[in-house]
């Protein structure tokens, strides 16, 4: 009979994550631990043996992401699929300036990192929402992909940043030479209509952890 390894839980808590749109720190957070529980610092200790995660952080983890057992074990002995690691940053701070280039790619310091199923675009990042103004598509914690080079169409879901550093979340009603008109994925909050010369960049949201 085969012995469980530390690495194979931890490799199995760090897919748990993954799946849910989240980092390491990010489920300790949304399992009411503290954020550094599931860091690899966490997982030696200072004399440098490997360090089991305890049953209550699994069973916390499990039961924030409404994750079964028997699910949890399949990502003990799943094969890893590919993953690209991408830049996140909260979308509340995405309207600050130093983070985007003017073309609306990331940039700068500041970014921390999430591994996502495989984007195709080297230039792909990732928003965490937060709050709750975007639901029902998008619920507090939720982490939108966005694809600055991939190309946009009427009724996509994109983040658009205006010249004012607003940056919001809409879906794409018509844009012209004259006007951009941006629908609200909150049916509370009213539409928008903006200038082009208004809008700083817009790109469209390829992923969404639901």
């Amino acid at each position: 009979m085969q012995m469980l390894t530390h690495d194979q839980i931890w490799t199995a808590l760090d897919r748990l994550a993954e799946r849910s749109g989240l980092s390491p720190s990010g489920l300790a957070k949304k399992s009411g631990l503290d954020p550094t529980t599931f860091n690899k610092s966490k997982r030696i200790t200072n004399d440098g043996r490997e360090r089991w995660p305890s049953t209550e952080s699994v069973a916390k983890a499990l039961a924030a992401t409404n994750t079964a057992i028997d699910t949890f074990v399949q990502l003990i002995t799943d094969r890893p699929r590919v993953v690209q690691s991408v830049p996140l940053l909260g979308l509340a701070q995405a309207g600050a300036g130093g983070f985007f280039d003017d073309g609306g790619f990331p940039a700068g310091k500041g970014w921390d990192e999430i591994g996502l199923p495989s984007i195709n675009d080297e230039h792909a990042y990732a928003l965490e929402i937060s709050g709750e103004s975007m639901k029902p598509a998008y619920r507090d914690g939720d982490i939108i992909v966005v694809s600055p080079g991939t190309a946009i169409r009427r009724g996509d879901r994109v983040v658009v940043k205006t010249t004012s550093g607003e940056v919001m979340v809409k879906e794409l009603k018509r844009r012209t030479t004259k006007i951009v008109e941006l629908a609200s994925l909150n049916p509370s909050h009213p539409d928008r209509t903006l200038a082009p010369a208004d809008v700083e960049w817009i790109a469209r949201i390829v992923w969404a952890s639901q």
